[in-house]
């Protein structure tokens, strides 16, 4: 089944400089280990066939004769090895000397690239031997038969149009250009980006080279293949490291260390490349670019299967705690200060979303250089509250110094049902619902007495879940958790925790280890009856699903595998299976209770509000989704 993938690879070739037969020995033996590992697409360095150190060298005939038939030679050794091979080289051209890069597919020379961009310094200087690329796209024989005359200019893309994959070439320093090529070949389609490169290791040079990596590959939505030459070159007056690294999207999936020239290989994920660029790649340099040329190969995927695996809390990122917490206060802090509101009111229950959202009120309050005592914490227990949650929730109240008030709303509750004439012993939703609607009515008609504002507490993968009563805790004045998901809810308090000691540590932790449950069913016993994630499933899972669905724009099928990768001996097959079709009927089902939230800040990079990054509509059907699920049983 194809889900996008395809595996890429670089390999520093041990050379020695101007022997070419050993270099074309040690490419071939660099192609024989890419084809055991399932690589499709092979990056050698820069002048590889040669070496980079040559000097005035590059100016022999012997030597760019023998480079010119050895890229034949490799051709040749393509053949039925279903790879695309890129492999530098100085080449003739019309009396002019080029350092160029050739693209090779099953015995055949493609293409080769010229570079535009020369380094004038040692050791290299190559302004002194090679001329800068050519504007307009012409042609090179590589030998007399008239089978070998090959595309050769700047503005190539090497195209699978069955795989969607398109590759350009940038040799060394052409990807530090204002305004590099690859611009202009992303703005065309092209997906990966090569760069062959030769130059000499010196401090901080590996950090700038893989930023720049990142920021390329995050900029143009694509996947960016970064080699360095190994250290086979001279070392007169330098040495050379064979970095490599690999990125996508801005993210490394894979580099060396220094000086280990094995293989590195990735699993770039195209399908990916191509929903970012769906989502914001509207560059617009038409007018400004050069024609690009598409050169066709094809290269058979079929039956590849990913061991590719991801985090598996993608909205936890260490480090920036705090700043997410301001963010949530910042915006909270905006709007009590826009409404005037004299309190602000927090329904406790002793769980996590609740003190997460008095943790960013009291955060609030500092920043309004006002009292905490101002925050009204309000435990409303009911049929199923445990002793352990309403004392959490009172101790909770007391560390972070807020107003306390604690109203019992059991009496209201019966009554209320049995006004409707609900039998009290029938725990269906509407005997659930009850008391969540009415904890929220204590809330709002509490803050209307005193001029406040109610904080809302309900979390993203509650909204994704749809694990929320209808305007009951699915409703507030203002929503400070609504993009942040239950993983990272957790996360927080634990951070918070962490920061603090004592009383007020012990509570939070205490928190922390109490299973997550709306406690809407009496339990008898005193025990927490209702476990959330029996019920629905775990949050990491869920979290997991909704970052790659909404975030990634991977498809269930997707999904599933990567996450069977992900979680393999934590999690099994069926049971991801099980709790993906709960999150994908769910997220389908429950989109009319996103459809009417409030205001909310967005702190992670999902939100699902319909004001902000999510538009769906509340009838939309799941059943293509859940058709590719089906095909698993």
């Amino acid at each position: 089944m194809d889900l996008g993938y395809i595996k890429v690879g670089a390999i520093s070739n041990q050379i020695k400089v101007a022997d070419v037969k050993f270099n074309l020995n040690s490419i071939k033996e660099g192609i024989d280990l890419a084809v055991r590992e399932k690589v499709k697409v092979l990056v050698f360095p820069e002048l590889c066939l040669t070496g980079s150190t040559l000097g005035d060298l590059f100016y022999s005939k012997t030597l760019l004769d023998r480079a010119k038939s050895a890229l034949l030679e490799v051709a040749k050794y393509t053949k039925d090895k279903n790879l695309l091979v890129f492999v530098g080289l100085p080449i003739q051209v019309d009396g002019l000397i080029y350092n160029a890069v050739a693209g090779i597919c099953d015995g055949t020379v493609l293409g080769i690239v010229p570079k535009t961009y020369m380094s004038d310094y040692l050791p290299n200087n190559q302004k002194r031997y090679f001329a800068s690329a050519p504007e307009k796209l012409s042609c090179v024989n590589l030998s007399s038969d008239i089978t070998d005359i090959v595309p050769f200019g700047k503005n190539i893309i090497f195209a699978d149009s069955e795989l969607g994959l398109k590759v350009c070439a940038q040799i060394g320093q052409d990807i530090d250009a204002i305004v590099p090529s690859c611009v202009y070949h992303a703005v065309k389609g092209a997906n990966l980006i090569v760069n062959p490169f030769a130059e000499s290791e010196f401090s901080g040079v590996n950090t700038a080279r893989e930023f720049n990596a990142k920021a390329i590959s995050e900029k143009l939505c694509s996947a960016y293949v970064y080699i360095n030459s190994s250290d086979g070159e001279s070392t007169t007056d330098s040495v050379f490291s064979a970095t490599a690294f690999i990125t996508e999207n801005g993210k490394v999936l894979n580099k060396n260390k220094p000086f280990d020239s094995g293989l590195i290989m990735a699993d770039v994920d195209l399908g990916a490349i191509e929903f970012e660029r769906s989502k914001k790649f509207n560059l617009n340099l038409e007018k400004s670019q050069q024609e690009i040329h598409l050169v066709g190969f094809s290269l058979n995927n079929d039956g590849y299967s990913t061991d590719r695996t991801y985090d598996k809390t993608p909205f936890i990122k260490v480090g920036e705690e705090d700043l997410l917490i301001d963010i949530a206060a910042h915006a909270l802090k905006k709007r009590i200060s826009h409404v005037n509101a004299s309190k602000v009111v927090i329904g406790i229950s002793g769980g996590l979303d609740s003190t997460l959202a008095l943790i960013i009120a009291v955060r609030s309050m500092q920043l309004l250089g006002r009292s905490t005592k101002d925050i009204v914490s309000i435990t409303m227990p009911c049929f199923g509250t445990s002793s352990r949650t309403f004392d959490n929730s009172v101790s909770l109240a007391k560390v972070f110094n807020t107003t306390l008030k604690k109203i019992d709303i059991t009496k209201s509750v019966k009554r209320h049902l049995k006004d409707i004439e609900h039998p009290i012993d029938l725990h269906d939703a509407a005997y659930e619902n009850a008391q969540a609607r009415e904890r929220t009515q204590v809330l709002m008609d509490y803050a209307n007495s005193v001029n406040g504002i109610v904080v809302g507490t309900g979390d993203l993968s509650e909204l994704a879940l749809g694990w929320a009563t209808y305007n009951g805790d699915h409703m507030s004045m203002y929503a400070v958790n609504g993009s942040i998901p239950k993983t990272l809810v957790r996360h927080l308090v634990g951070y918070t925790a962490n920061k603090g000691k004592g009383k007020f540590k012990a509570v939070l932790l205490d928190i922390l280890d109490t299973p997550v449950s709306p406690e809407l069913i009496p339990s008898g016993n005193d025990t927490i009856k209702q476990v959330t994630e029996d019920i629905v499933g775990p949050y990491v899972l869920h979290d997991f699903f909704l970052y790659l669905m909404v975030k990634r724009g991977f498809t269930p099928l997707k999904i599933y595998r990567v996450a069977v990768n992900t979680f393999k001996g934590e999690f099994d097959e069926q049971t991801i299976l099980k709790w993906l079709k709960t999150f994908i009927r769910r997220f389908f089902t429950q989109q009319f209770k996103r459809s009417c939230l409030p205001d909310g800040v967005q702190v992670t990079e999902i939100s699902l509000s319909p004001r902000g990054s999510w538009r769906m509509p509340s009838d939309a059907v799941f059943t293509l989704w859940m058709e590719e699920l089906e095909r698993l049983n």
